[in-house]
Order: structure tokens, then C-alpha cells, then sequence
């Protein structure tokens, strides 16, 4: 598999375009079936596992072996099965960590799909979904979490939306004191 999706057929090599008609100056437009363009399927396969987004929106890969270091940012859906370290903002885009991915930075995007390892702080304007094989070890912040049996996540959680008031103001009435804290086993409580 090419780092942009394509598959390679077995027992020989494709060309990286398709060739041009006879007479290429006045037929068939570029990427038609009758200039021997393949038609863009619907729907895009997975890459090992790793759930994409279909319909003809843009998204990029990173690869096993591509490691990099510093800001990432861009405007389409991103999938990382390589290692990335320092930042990486998306507000407007999914981002996947695949099973091979290993992200040691702040994360920011629209949506978030954490299959591999995240080390940093997650945040997610619409979304964050850590699957039974993610490890996120950080604080992550998003309206809706969802978080798959077997998934490890070490850090601390904030789920508000953007409308939501920073802080509620409590009722006007009598203020509670805090409950006591329970004692471990064999603890004795002094004074």
C-alpha cells in the first residue's frame, strides 16, 4: 500500500498516471474514463484497522516509518500511524491515531479517534473516542467522550459545551459542608 491509499498490483508496477488518449490535445478531459482514468471508488478502505472518512473528502496519512517533530496543522481529516511530536492542531478535522501511532504533543481538532498512544493534552471541539486499544495519558477536554472497555486514559476530564456558562452560580440557600472523608482499612480517626 502507497502512502496515498493506492494499492500496487501484484506481479508488476503501475504507472503513477494514466496515459494520454491518441490525439491528446483536443480529447477526451483528464480523468474521464475515456482518457483511462479509474473511476475514485465511494467509499475508501481502512488502513489496518484504522476507521476513515469516506466521500470524497480530502484526508492524509502519515505513515509507520514518517516520524516528525513540530507544529502540525492543516484543513483535512489526518490519520497518524507514524510518531509525531509537538503539536498538532486541526480545529476544523478528524484526527486518528492508528494502531501503530504514537503522538507525543498537544492535540486540537474537530473530532478526535485515539487507536494508538497519545502522550500530551487532548482536546476535541465536537468529539473524543478512545478505542479498547488507546492510551491517552493526559488531560482531555470535549463535550462527548466515549471510551471503549480496555482503553487506558491517565489524566483528568473536562466535558462542557462552548454555549455552557463557565461557572454555574449555586442556588441562593444553605451551604452544605463537605462530606467526611472515609477512612482505609485499619486507619484510626484522632481528635
Amino acid at each position: 500500500m502507497s502512502l496515498f491509499g493506492g494499492r500496487r498490483r501484484e506481479g508488476g508496477s503501475e504507472p503513477p498516471f494514466a496515459p494520454l488518449p491518441a490525439g491528446a490535445g483536443g480529447g477526451a478531459p483528464l480523468g474521464s474514463p475515456a482518457a483511462g482514468a479509474r473511476p475514485e471508488p465511494a467509499e475508501r478502505k481502512s488502513v489496518q484497522g484504522t476507521p476513515v472518512v469516506g466521500g470524497g473528502e480530502s484526508m492524509a496519512i502519515i505513515g509507520k516509518s514518517i516520524v516528525i517533530k513540530g507544529d502540525l496543522t492543516g484543513e483535512e481529516d489526518l490519520v497518524i500511524e507514524g510518531r509525531v511530536e509537538g503539536k498538532v492542531h486541526l480545529p476544523k478535522n478528524r484526527l486518528t491515531i492508528g494502531q501503530s501511532g504514537n503522538v507525543t504533543a498537544d492535540v486540537h481538532a474537530q473530532s478526535v479517534v485515539v487507536i494508538g498512544r497519545v502522550a500530551g493534552n487532548v482536546s476535541a471541539g465536537e468529539r473524543l473516542e478512545i478505542q479498547a486499544t488507546g492510551t491517552v495519558e493526559g488531560d482531555v477536554r470535549a463535550p462527548r467522550l466515549a471510551v471503549q472497555e480496555g482503553a487506558v486514559m491517565n489524566g483528568s476530564i473536562e466535558m462542557s459545551t462552548k454555549d455552557a456558562p463557565a461557572a454555574a452560580k449555586p442556588a441562593s440557600g444553605p451551604t452544605l459542608a463537605p462530606a467526611p472523608t472515609p477512612l482505609a482499612a485499619g486507619d484510626r480517626r484522632i481528635g
